[in-house]
């Protein structure tokens, strides 16, 4: 471990920051939460934390997160849901980008000069070739993807104004549930595939609908790059360690560099479970591209990571344990 041992986890009660907060408290650091509860969970809060009930939007709430020390932010406290950022982009803007802004600015303030933050895949749009490395166009096809962008571009200028060393973690489809079995609560209001068969094998949603089956894959439905969020939590504690030793900032994919289609992860989760999981096929959803994978050498590279828990058994098996007890 570093000498940096204060960690200010902004959106740590939520489903990827939890995961984060408990490797970080394992290792030995000194966490603080920040999170307003919008979708974060008190029961996946790490007791080893200290948590301040607060909002990016809000100053004064800011101000007091920073009333400690803090060497390192890692940020979280993003809104998500593409299709609603297209139906509503002043939310994802005052939301992502000004609270972005809000919280720069005080870290500014505070001399605080590493941040890693949680960007996204949606930075890139449709792909122009495959596997998609660092490198390919940045044409996001969605607000929620622009929003991720202009804050890459805001930390750029951070970087070169104002010596903050930020890395920018261009995450694929991040799922399944903590290895170590310490995380238990379920993402509110899920949006992606993987939570949603898990519903529906519970019991909780009655039917899997899966948007069209004529794309040109194998199946014929879309394919997509699935990441272990065990695996994201390891490699946001190697970002931040680059960031310290090394002084300079970072911006990789992390994927696993393969993709699963969305009858494979069905099938998979009708297997281990045990269950019929009903699902019914409707019509392809606008924006989607019938292949999705990442290029994922560079994270190797520059932190020595690999996706370890990233098979789609061990994501399905992860996810059971949660779902179905």
């Amino acid at each position: 471990m570093s000498n940096f041992k204060q960690i200010l986890v902004v959106g740590g009660a939520g489903y990827i920051g939890s995961h984060i907060v408990h490797d970080l408290c394992d290792a030995g650091y000194s966490v603080t939460i920040f999170d307003n509860l919008s979708t974060g969970l008190i029961e996946n809060l790490d007791p080893r934390a200290e948590f301040f009930q607060g909002d990016i939007l809000q100053l004064p709430d800011l101000q007091k997160a920073f009333s400690k020390p803090v060497d390192v932010v890692f940020h979280f406290a993003a809104l998500k849901a593409a299709g609603e950022s297209m139906l509503i982009p002043e939310k994802f803007s005052t939301n992502n980008i000004t609270g972005t802004i809000n919280l720069l600015n005080i870290m500014q303030a505070h001399a605080v000069k590493y941040i890693v933050f949680s960007s996204s895949a949606a930075v890139y749009g449709n792909p122009q070739y495959l596997p998609i490395d660092e490198k390919h166009p940045l044409q996001p096809i969605n607000y929620y993807g622009y929003t991720k962008l202009v804050i890459e571009q805001v930390l750029d200028w951070y970087d070169r104004l104002k010596g903050l060393r930020y890395a920018a973690l261009r995450y694929f489809n991040a799922t399944g549930y903590d290895v170590k079995g310490r995380i238990r609560g379920k993402e509110k209001n899920p949006g992606n595939l993987s939570p949603i068969i898990m519903e529906v094998a519970a019991g909780t949603r009655p039917i899997l609908q899966v948007f069209g089956d004529d794309y040109h894959t194998p199946d014929g439905t879309c394919i997509r790059d699935y990441i272990h969020v065990s695996d994201l939590a390891e490699a946001h504690l190697l970002a931040m360690n680059y960031l310290v030793e090394k002084e300079k900032s970072l911006i990789v994919n992390l994927g696993t560099g393969r993709g699963y289609s969305v009858l494979e992860m069905l099938e998979t989760a009708r297997k281990i479970s045990g269950l019929p999981i009903p699902h019914t096929i409707g019509p392809r959803r606008p924006g989607d591209p019938p292949e999705l994978y990442a290029d994922c050498q560079l994270a190797a590279k520059l932190l020595q990571w690999k996706a370890k828990y990233s098979s789609v058994e061990q994501i399905i098996e992860s996810m059971c344990h949660v779902y179905l007890g």
